[in-house]
């Protein structure tokens, strides 16, 4: 008998669902980076063990947005709740819950979904007593499957967490071969392989404003190389100027990096090649948001 359940993985900006989704798949799909709004669309994850196949969708933080972009992500946070069979709530170990994740509260009630609570990050917390404290008050908040503590950093209970998805699966037949990893094309994974470099290297503002397209992407017949051809927009010519560096050494720093992330996720020599131009406050137009497939 065969089971499956579809989990979409929630919170707000930066609370680690990429870093556990990864975690809980064994392999990086999703890119991380200390910055929030990492993550702008959803991302399928597929874990199948034995009998059960759990289809993890990571959606983007939910937060208040500032441009149509971040309209966009929310409503992909939304759309994707409102479509599953449950969800897995990330939280901080501490502070009160805000706005955004108050009204993720409100979807579940509405759309009566089984909700296991994940509360993240408890390598920063050494006190016990302050973790049991935090799960009585979360567990007040809503009527819970399961409270688990986990640290998506350092695989802490995770394994526990699983089992308690597992156990939301229903009998069904698999959605997906079983070896299937996600549903992402390899450009959109070149893609954001990329992107995540630039998330990782560049300070303040110029990151979020940068999307990445592969044009190219093709192995050789004659070498096992793969040639990946990519275009990095952002939204200045002064952050283009940024973004490829003096001399060209922030893009180099850039490609280097990428290459080789790409080279260990594909298994081949990767050629990469990369170019910069610019598209004036792409955020805020849609045409360019649904361009860059982030609609």
């Amino acid at each position: 008998m065969t089971k499956t359940a579809f989990i979409a993985i929630v919170g707000k900006p930066n609370v680690g669902k990429s870093s556990l989704m990864n975690r809980m798949l064994g392999q990086k799909i999703a890119i991380v980076s200390s910055k929030p709004q990492t993550t702008r669309t959803r991302i399928m994850g597929v874990l199948t063990e034995d009998e059960t196949q759990l289809v993890f969708t990571d959606t983007p933080g939910f937060h208040r947005p500032h441009n149509k972009l971040g309209e966009k992500m929310n409503e992909a946070v939304g759309d994707t709740v409102g479509g599953v069979d449950a969800c897995l709530f990330l939280v901080e170990p501490r502070g009160e819950l805000n706005e955004q994740e108050q009204e993720l509260l409100r979807m579940f009630e509405k759309n009566r979904l089984p909700v296991i609570l994940a509360i993240n990050k408890i390598d920063m917390i050494s006190d016990k007593e302050e973790l049991l404290k935090r799960i009585v008050y979360l567990s007040s908040l809503y009527d819970f499957t399961a409270v688990v503590p986990v640290s998506a950093s350092e695989g802490d209970h995770v394994d526990e967490l699983l089992d308690e998805l597992k156990a939301l699966a229903f009998e069904s037949p698999h959605f997906f071969p079983d070896d299937t990893l996600t549903d992402q094309p390899e450009r959109v994974l070149a893609a954001e392989i990329i992107r995540e470099k630039i998330l990782r290297l560049m300070d303040k503002e110029i990151p979020h404003g940068i999307a990445v397209a592969v044009e190219k992407m093709r192995e050789r017949e004659d070498k096992d190389i793969l040639d990946i051809e990519a275009t990095i927009y952002c939204e200045r010519e002064s952050h283009k100027g940024m973004v490829i560096g003096k001399k060209g050494a922030m893009l180099k720093k850039v490609s280097t990096y990428a290459r080789q992330d790409l080279e260990n996720f594909f298994q081949i020599k990767v050629n990469l090649q990369c170019w910069v131009k610019v598209k004036e406050d792409w955020r805020n137009r849609e045409g360019l948001i649904h361009n860059f497939g982030l609609d």
